[in-house]
């Protein structure tokens, strides 16, 4: 199977009565024959709408089943699905609708009337809700190749405007076939769940993953940490991903009896907070393991059981899958040896063909033969990988050079915070320095000079942020990071500890 019509049709025959998807929000359950038949009626729709092979199908709508079984429908069809951010407004829809020349939008009611007003600036020709899709006559259906593209997956980049990833079958299957094939081989006895919005990559895999592997997908509404446990438990979910601050906020939930009441084996994530890695396995009982994926390449690096205890805490982000190549390269693209720090790259196959209508961005991208990732990284001699930070996330300040990740895991360990991001600010005498947004817990009145004495408890004195701003809340990316190119990188409006003042 190398496609997703084929992997639907397959997944209904082997399996045709055993539930595929448990929506928790609305109790709505579908069997693999259903997601089969309901997906091959929504492609009869659009097909009577027009939609042809290689026709762009934009979908603007919530964690509900008509997300999945559109998207399955449009493979079907041989045509391209573009998710929309249902955070999306008028800027932002119209340059996803615009770049990627969709036709047509399906999406809820909720979100008709913005569409409708950004149709003039767009190539759209309908906004349809699911319901108006309604009964069509069957057409013949097309069988589309691993390499042909199913989605124009625009990024949540933290800077500048979002690029569209133009991903094929072979991506997802890929990405699926590895987590079936090896650790943490998932199968028909797994239940999965996943609680991140349908726009995002994560449940889409999450989707093929259960397909393939005949497993049960349970889809929360979206991410509450004070319910997050208990429809674990009550779903009686083995496996999930989770990633951004979702570790951070489960952990600050009250703790209780019952956290290890479940019957989950693992857990994958990204970016595990290093401080927090320990406290979440003992807490819940189960093994955490790093994931390290793009949405430009899919799944590309994991951990594994055979040692996981000593790396616990560590960074380690594990070993490159079969279909990866990894490399640790300087700033000229060349390999540079075990233990240093440089960027990581990648290549191999089941990666995105490039970033749709973007050539000079796609060539950058994929310069060298290899996928440049922007993300910093080291690898030791067993070829294990270790994740440093970002290249364009550093901080420069009189000749050091500061990890802004590493600055908000430690800001992140006061229990007065809820949420931090570190940004540079330009400076007269030290070329940048740190400036901390902080999103203090709920209730607390966060006392600056005593977050500084706190981080210098931590981190070298060069490290702490000279300024610092609050704010209720901070702009997220659809993959629950923060924004950093939506903040002010200015002081003004901040207090800078070295004045002991607000400026």
């Amino acid at each position: 199977m190398e496609d997703l019509a084929t992997l639907v049709a397959v997944a209904a025959q082997r399996w045709p009565e055993r539930i595929a998807w448990t929506f928790d929000e609305t109790g709505v359950e579908l069997s693999f024959a259903e997601v089969h038949r309901r997906s091959d009626a929504l492609a009869f729709a659009l097909a009577a709408r027009g939609v042809r092979p290689g026709d762009r199908v934009a979908l603007m709508l919530r964690n509900q089943p008509e997300f999945p079984l559109c998207w399955l429908a449009i493979a079907k069809l041989g045509a391209v699905m573009v998710p929309v951010n249902v955070q999306y407004r008028e800027l932002d829809a119209t340059h996803v609708l615009a770049h990627s020349g969709a036709r047509i939008v399906v999406a809820a009611a909720e979100f008709v009337g913005l569409l409708e007003s950004v149709r003039a600036r767009t190539e759209l020709e309908l906004v349809l809700t699911a319901a108006e899709l309604g009964d069509a006559p069957a057409v013949e259906l097309v069988t589309p190749v691993a390499e042909q593209a199913v989605n124009i997956q625009y990024t949540s980049g933290t800077t500048g405007r979002p690029k569209g990833c133009v991903l094929p079958h072979r991506y997802w299957l890929t990405l699926a076939r590895g987590l079936v094939r090896d650790f943490p081989a998932i199968d028909e006895r797994d239940v999965l769940l996943t609680a991140q919005p349908f726009h995002y990559i994560d449940p889409q895999w999450n989707v093929v993953l259960g397909l393939l592997a005949g497993a049960r997908l349970v889809v929360l509404d979206r991410f509450h940490p004070a319910s997050f446990a208990e429809r674990v438990r009550h779903h009686q979910v083995t496996w999930f991903y989770c990633l951004g601050l979702m570790p951070t906020l489960l952990l600050r939930q009250p703790a209780s009896e019952l956290d290890t009441a479940h019957r989950v084996r693992a857990v994958y994530a990204s970016a595990i907070p290093l401080e927090l890695h320990a406290e979440l396995e003992r807490r819940w009982g189960v093994p955490w393991f790093e994931a390290f994926g793009m949405t430009e390449t899919g799944g590309d690096i994991r951990d594994s059981v055979a040692g996981h205890e000593t790396r616990v805490g560590t960074g380690c982000l594990g070993l490159p899958t079969p279909e990866r190549e990894a490399m640790i390269a300087d700033e000229s693209g060349e390999p540079l040896p075990r233990g240093h720090t440089g960027e990581l790259v990648l290549r191999g196959s089941g990666m995105m063909h490039g970033y749709y209508r973007d050539p000079e961005a796609t060539a950058l991208a994929f310069r060298g033969g290899w996928f440049h990732t922007g993300d910093l990284a080291r690898m030791d001699e067993q070829g294990r990988i270790y994740y440093v930070g970002r290249t364009k996330d550093m901080i420069r300040r009189s000749g050091e050079n500061i990890a802004a990740a590493e600055v908000e895991q430690a800001l992140l360990l006061h229990p007065d915070v809820r949420l931090a991001a570190v940004v540079a600010v330009p400076d007269e005498l030290r070329g940048e320095e740190v400036l901390a947004y902080v999103v203090p817990a709920d209730g607390v009145t966060a006392d600056p000079v005593a977050l500084a004495e706190f981080c210098a408890g931590q981190l070298a004195y060069f490290k702490v942020p000279r300024f610092w701003v609050f704010r209720d809340a901070l702009p997220l990316t659809a993959s629950e990071r923060v924004a950093k190119g939506e903040l002010p990188r200015v002081s003004a409006g901040s207090f800078d500890r070295v004045e002991a003042r607000w400026v």
